[in-house]
């Protein structure tokens, strides 16, 4: 775990070292306060409770963009300068350079996403809504992002670039978002499958109300160790070329 600890800190520590970091938080943060103050406070008035779910539905996709960028320099990086040769041809295990660059971008988006936590605490101005479904919104939204972030990462580990990286990410998230509309079009049990693997709609939902489900968090967790076990074995493929 020592090697874990080691690459963690290493790419946490670039993301502020270099400017890519601070464009994303600002970015995504611009993004959020505008859409929370045009379609979550706007529009007339409102429910506290709707407000805050608005705001984890458009957060929910800042997040997963949020995901895409973060990862997509990791290992597409290493490739492009040549680096990824030292780890693939040293003791160090494929599964634990996986895991300490996931790590390093899960930190960093925990980071980005306390960032907005001043945002459903301005709903306390004129209106009120229960900590538990501030505290269940943002449980959702970190097990969303890790989802994300394992997605992105696999797309790193496929790509010799970092725009390719993010495009291939950015497709496999799409087309896991896109599962919900085959459910609507196919007719049981391939409509229950396809609203099973649908990356929001379904599982995201409770998350939204400040329900913490736990079914749909093994979800997330299946998703993650899906795609992060995908991105090792992309790295020992090529560590035996």
């Amino acid at each position: 775990m020592r090697v874990v600890w080691l690459v963690m800190k290493r790419e946490l520590a670039a993301y502020f070292r270099s400017y890519m970091g601070y464009v994303i938080l600002a970015v995504i943060l611009l993004v959020d306060g505008i859409l929370f103050n045009v379609y979550a406070l706007g529009g007339g008035a409102k429910f506290s409770a709707e407000v805050l779910r608005n705001f984890f539905f458009f957060s929910s996709g800042t997040t997963m963009i949020a995901g895409i960028f973060l990862t997509m320099r990791l290992l597409a990086e290493e490739r492009q300068m040549g680096t990824l040769v030292l780890y693939t041809t040293s003791p160090v295990k494929d599964s634990h350079l996986v895991l300490g660059k996931f790590l390093s971008a899960f930190l960093f988006l925990c980071l980005l996403t306390l960032l907005t936590l001043y945002m459903p605490l301005l709903i306390f101005v004129n209106g009120k809504v229960s900590v538990g479904h501030i505290a269940g919104g943002y449980v959702g939204l970190l097990f969303l992002g890790a989802a994300s972030l394992s997605v992105g990462l696999f797309g790193s580990a496929l790509a010799r670039s970092q725009i390719v990286a993010a495009i291939v990410g950015a497709g496999i998230l799409v087309s896991l978002l896109l599962f919900w509309m085959l459910a609507n079009v196919t007719d049981p049990p391939l409509s229950g499958v396809f609203g099973y693997l649908a990356l929001h709609n379904k599982h995201f939902l409770p998350f939204m109300k400040g329900s913490v489900s736990t079914r749909d968090m093994v979800y997330y967790l299946s998703v993650t160790y899906f795609f992060l076990l995908l991105s090792t074995r992309v790295i020992e493929a090529r560590r035996w070329r």
